[in-house]
């Protein structure tokens, strides 16, 4: 901690400053965000151990809310969430000591909409991120939640709340309220074995929860964070894992779960789940002081259409108006099919008539602006993806969808550029079943993301990736 109090003491001096008026557009943010209410626990000196250990503030990571803010603001966010994780009672700590720095924090950098939320201990699974609504009793209703359902939250520890009856009924009980909150699974495949070999999240965990509460269960990770842990505090590389994943690796920065074609994600996809990726930092401690993480924003960044008011980032997410992106890679797009006379958006839904031709326009911007590492990444390659949409499986525990595949390769070749941007243009002729689209694009060269090895500079490896676009054919 008090590595963290000079600086953002000298940057508050810079804050304050009225928030500037944007129209509906592209906002960046990041919801897996940790401050020194991520605690560590230990017994001091003379306390009763049949007690709960006591907090230590700053014992995991080290940064207050308002520097995670003020940070977030300089790498270009616009949105973040505060997600503490727990322990015994952590529950208090979060009501009692991070909310209260929330507000504070609130009004010190007003140009960044601050959610309140946690890094839930999910029972039965692995992590997650629970964004509150924003409104005057958001404290109370993560309160609520967290001190009921956190795995880690009874002292002593009770394994019965670890079990996956219990996140369902948690779900349950945020579907039930009047602003629902979100849910997005974290890093899920990080303790898995290898690909398809899964650990503390499997498939049908995520099938179930979004059967039971679809606009609450919405998601997860596409890019974890910790993307950071090969760097070492000189600049140098060590040997550390992109994302800590130390067993089933990283693809291009991706979990296995997003980044393997035809693989889980198009499997869920292919149900018709409005199944959404993230990327975020999960910031704890900052690389140059030692830590496996970037500032939130200085290498992730998870782009919502939306504008610049709580609810509607909220919704954006819940819709899947999001694209992601790894170092600034790109910075802006448009991605729109039409058909029919009609037209649909990231997230959205285009109707349209059997045997009619679809056609798929984007537009990306590649930025001539240096990243946050000094370096100006290139777009290389950007490719069209589809998949029939079939609905739902018997099998709760697939994870592929065989009918996935490239449909179109682009690179400067083939493309039109203007300046920064980039147009393609695709044509799906006489469209006769259901399908959904998206996006993803590269600096690098290779046709599939490849496992990350060890030691791998993050910032020599960049991927983007949207959310679909479903088509539904009329007339079938």
């Amino acid at each position: 901690m008090r590595r963290a109090l000079p600086l953002v003491l000298g940057l508050l001096l810079f804050a304050g400053r009225p928030a500037v008026a944007q129209e509906f557009g592209w906002v960046a943010g990041d919801h897996h965000i940790h401050s020194r209410y991520s605690v560590g626990w230990e017994w001091r000196e003379g306390e009763d151990r049949s007690e709960a250990p006591s907090p230590i503030i700053g014992g995991d990571a080290i940064y207050p809310i308002p520097m995670n803010a003020l940070m977030a603001r300089h790498f270009g966010l616009s949105w973040t969430v505060a997600t503490d994780h727990g322990g015994p009672n952590h529950s208090k700590v979060n009501l009692e000591l991070a909310y209260p720095e929330l507000l504070m924090s609130r009004q010190v950098v007003p140009e960044v909409i601050q959610f309140f939320g946690m890094e839930f201990d999910t029972p039965g699974g692995d992590h997650s991120s629970i964004i509150v609504p924003h409104s005057h009793d958001e404290a109370d209703h993560l309160h609520e939640l967290e001190s009921r359902f956190n795995s880690r939250e009874p002292w002593p520890t009770d394994i019965s709340w670890n079990q996956e009856s219990r996140t369902l009924e948690a779900l349950r009980v945020m579907d039930s309220l009047p602003k629902k909150p979100l849910l997005f699974a974290h890093h899920p495949a990080r303790s898995a074995d290898s690909v398809g070999v899964y650990g503390r999240y499997d498939p049908a965990e995520f099938r179930a929860w979004n059967d039971l509460a679809p606009e609450v269960a919405v998601g997860m990770e596409g890019a974890p964070g910790h993307q950071a842990a090969a760097l070492e505090r000189d600049g140098s590389l060590g040997d550390g894992h992109r994302g800590g994943y130390g067993r089933s690796r990283t693809m291009g920065g991706f979990d296995q779960m997003t980044a393997r074609l035809g693989g889980l994600w198009d499997s869920l996809l292919g149900e018709g789940r409005r199944w959404w990726i993230t990327a975020n930092s999960d910031s704890h401690v900052h690389w140059r002081e030692g830590g496996s993480d970037f500032w939130p924003g200085e290498y992730s960044k998870t782009w919502v259409r939306a504008d610049r008011t709580h609810d509607s980032i909220l919704e954006g997410l819940r819709a899947g108006r999001v694209f992601v992106t790894l170092g600034d890679l790109v910075s802006e797009l448009r991605f729109e099919a039409l058909g029919s006379g009609r037209s649909a958006r990231t997230g959205g839904t285009l109707e349209i008539d059997l045997g009619d031709d679809a056609e798929v326009r984007l537009r990306v911007r590649d930025p001539e602006a240096p990243n946050h590492n000094g370096g100006t990444p290139e777009l290389s390659r950007i490719d069209l993806i589809v998949g029939e949409v079939h609905g739902p499986v018997d099998d709760p525990d697939l994870d592929v969808n065989p009918t996935t595949r490239v449909l179109a390769r682009f690179d400067e070749g083939s493309w039109t550029r203007d300046g920064e941007w980039i147009e393609v243009v695709f044509t799906l002729p006489e469209v006769t079943h259901d399908l959904y689209l998206r996006v993803r694009g590269t600096n690098g060269r290779e046709l599939e993301p490849e496992p990350d090895p060890p030691g791998e500079d993050p910032w020599e490896d960049l991927w983007f990736y949207t959310n679909p676009i479903f088509v539904e054919v009329g007339g079938i």
